[in-house]
């Protein structure tokens, strides 16, 4: 059927005896209505302000238009809502609602300098990527981009988090090792074609405590997994033993990880360690007769069958003591699946079984945590030249990230979406189309009053106002007009 229509006006196939048409005049209306309940989080717990410090701002502030806090907090926030690319800014720039999140006083863009970029509230691509591509010697006197990171800093604000979301130290804590792909298709500084992915790549090393991040360190794909670890570990603990003394704090990985130099470390510097070991004959042989116990259960139940040994091993080279280790002895339909364990945590403490199932099994949990980010939130968005810029693509994933670790726990606490993903949270909570109408007074947000999920925003709205009143009373609970 061919449409023939006025122009401005969409023609669609009729409902019955009504014509349906369209039209693109609704005027100011948003797709990402859900995000106030970012910049509610944001507002608590100051996670993209903190962030923002790590940046020092060389620009004349006379002819800044766009503090350097606004910029970080668009890119972030942006990151969070599904646009992963710098060119996505230059339509965002027209949507009221975002200026609004990063705390533009005129989201309407009508009290621009330039009568070009009236209208048009928020940073476009070519002023954001200053934050991605500032070299680290910029000064006041370099011409163009002098907004710098300061690394150090950068790497400490995830561990402040951390410590912050805390009420009290913990007796005990796990932090979480693992190295993953991000894949490159460009000619990157650092780029190097890894065996293993089969693919050119860098190599990120990721330290997560439970659900919260504390590392997300780029490196390049040609070295071991373990490289650097100690030296990141060391800043990372100490900083921790400052806030908390008493806090038991332990190490998991997998068999990429366990190497000798980082069991020493540990051992010498008061942490315990439980780590994947990569099986080879002489651990075999010593779990021989587990084995045959496994394979004669199997035989007769037909259902998987595990036997653990525990036991003391030592390599003949490479390790300087003999250690603790558990040998799973395990027999499936596929046949024998050996796997083993060393770890400094002694028998009294922790038995073989539980050692295995409960300690060391429990680290598949923060593979989640790293699809998350690499998945829905970018990080592996490595497309830059440098890897100072691409370092910096990864903490701003890493702090979108963050920002809706703390929307999860803060507001999604005892609802029907407290476990779900960050994707999951995007589409059913953030992408709420609405209509924005801003005043001298009030900026009025109104959705659908079909919205399926406005029970649950509205009682993750309380929660936030609930924990606001709990932890700091000066922040007002309704900051911003509700219409549902």
């Amino acid at each position: 059927m061919g449409t023939e229509c006025n122009e401005g006006t969409f023609e669609f196939h009729a409902h019955f005896s009504r014509a349906v048409l369209g039209r693109f005049d609704g005027g100011s209306i948003t797709s990402d209505g859900g995000a106030l309940l970012l910049r509610e989080v944001e507002a608590r717990t100051g996670i993209i302000r903190q962030f923002a410090r790590c940046f020092t701002d060389y620009r004349d502030p006379e002819l800044v238009e766009h503090t350097m806090e606004e910029l970080v907090a668009q890119r972030v926030y942006g990151l969070a809502l599904g646009y992963e690319d710098l060119n996505d800014h230059d339509d965002l720039r027209h949507d009221p609602l975002p200026a609004v999140l990063v705390g533009k006083r005129d989201p309407t863009g009508q009290s621009r300098l330039r009568e070009r970029d009236r209208g048009k509230a928020l940073a476009g691509k070519s002023t954001l990527n200053r934050l991605e591509l500032t070299p680290a010697d910029a000064t006041k006197d370099s011409r163009y981009k002098k907004i710098v990171v300061n690394r150090n800093q950068a790497e400490r604000f995830f561990v402040d988090l951390f410590l912050q979301a805390h009420d009290a130290p913990p007796k005990r804590i796990i932090l979480d090792l693992d190295a993953t792909d991000s894949i490159l298709h460009g000619h990157q500084e650092g780029r190097f074609f890894h065996g293993y992915y089969g693919n050119y790549c860098y190599l990120p090393l990721y330290i997560f405590c439970g659900e919260f991040l504390l590392c997300a360190r780029l490196r390049p794909s040609h070295i071991d997994a373990p490289v650097g670890c100690v030296k990141i570990l060391t800043q990372i603990v100490r900083q921790i033993r400052a806030a908390w003394p008493d806090t038991q704090i332990v190490i998991r990985g997998d068999s990429g990880f366990c190497r000798e130099t980082l069991m020493t470390w540990c051992e010498s510097n008061g942490v315990g360690y439980v780590l994947g070991l990569a099986k080879n004959e002489r651990l075999k042989a010593e779990i021989a007769a587990e084995m045959a116990e496994a394979l004669a259960q199997y035989e007769a139940t037909k259902q998987p069958a595990r036997v653990f040994k525990d036991f003391t091993y030592q390599t003949r080279e490479t390790w300087r003591i003999a250690r603790r280790v558990v040998g799973k002895a395990e027999h499936l339909e596929k046949g024998e699946n050996p796997r083993f364990v060393v770890t400094s945590i002694p028998k009294e403490e922790m038995d073989a079984r539980m050692l295995y199932e409960d300690e060391y099994c429990a680290r598949g949990e923060m593979e989640n945590r790293i699809k998350e980010q690499q998945l829905y939130l970018f990080a592996d968005r490595c497309s830059a030249a440098t890897m100072r810029a691409n370092q910096q693509r990864l903490w701003f994933s890493a702090t979108a990230y963050v920002l809706m670790q703390a929307l999860r726990r803060l507001g999604l606490k005892d609802t029907e979406l407290a476990q779900a993903q960050c994707h999951t949270i995007r589409l059913k909570l953030l992408k709420i189309g609405a209509k924005v109408r801003i005043t001298v007074r009030k900026v009025w947000i109104s959705w659908a009053q079909g919205c399926p999920y406005q029970m649950v925003f509205r009682r993750i709205h309380d929660n936030l106002a609930q924990w606001s009143r709990m932890t700091n009373p000066a922040i007002p609970q309704h900051p911003i007009p509700l219409r549902c």
